[in-house]
């Protein structure tokens, strides 16, 4: 048992543990998603976050010594936003045509995502660090973390904020949708990618191929916008 524990300890300070124990719980989620049918509960994210939380709990890993090791999935998430512009590109046509309600939804979707977040905050009397990173919630990691870093927020707190507002939005989104009976795949794809960003746009795609490429315009147009508008909104909201 002590050696078992030695063993422990030691491959516990390395990254590689980490990373490997993160990758392993995402194709565990994933298989088991697919094995249910993909169905809005079954979220491959939600599940990893449940595979590898008691992992943490039992091993008694600080946040810190996990972010070391799987930090490298981290950096990816700049190139994949920057990849964002492609369905922008392949959908340059459908955009040019129907700019008007693209830029109206737009802008509704982000104003209302940031400031209902820094409202609802001052008027539970969160502290001023939480409210403003709240602010950013619904826009995707790399530009929240920056936001809320120049804002003033906490980075950390920034992005288990943007972790759970995707993985809320994926579950409910379907379900939602057809309560309200929105079947229009472009409005569909277009309001979970500026509700929910990736999260949200890796369930729309699972759905339907053109709410996925919609959801991906949203949440890229959503990130420059959330950029611009959130230090503006702080300023008047608080």
């Amino acid at each position: 048992m002590t050696d078992v524990a030695s063993l422990w300890s030691y491959l516990a300070t390395t990254p590689l543990i980490w990373l490997t124990t993160t990758i392993l719980a995402y194709l565990v989620a994933d298989r088991l998603a697919r094995q249910l049918g993909n169905p809005p509960w079954a979220n491959p994210v939600l599940l990893s976050v449940l595979l590898i939380a008691p992992v943490l709990w039992l091993t008694q890993t600080d946040y810190t010594t996990y972010f070391e090791g799987a930090q490298f999935i981290h950096f990816l998430l700049g190139p994949a936003t920057v990849a964002l512009a492609l369905p922008l590109w392949d959908n340059r046509d459908t955009i040019r045509t129907s700019i008007a309600p693209i830029v109206l939804a737009l802008l509704a979707g982000s104003i209302v995502a940031a400031g209902s977040a820094i409202l609802l905050a001052r008027a539970f009397g969160l502290p001023m660090e939480v409210l403003l990173s709240l602010a950013p919630k619904s826009t995707t990691a790399p530009v929240a973390l920056g936001i809320s870093e120049a804002i003033g927020g906490i980075p950390a707190l920034t992005a288990v904020l943007v972790i759970m507002t995707g993985i809320i939005g994926a579950v409910t989104v379907t379900p939602l949708m057809n309560l309200l009976r929105i079947t229009d795949w472009q409005a569909r794809g277009f309001a979970v990618g500026v509700a929910a960003h990736g999260i949200g746009t890796a369930r729309a795609f699972q759905v339907n191929p053109v709410a996925g490429a919609y959801a991906g315009i949203a949440m890229a147009l959503n990130a420059l916008l959330t950029s611009l508008i959130v230090p503006l909104l702080v300023r008047w909201l608080v």
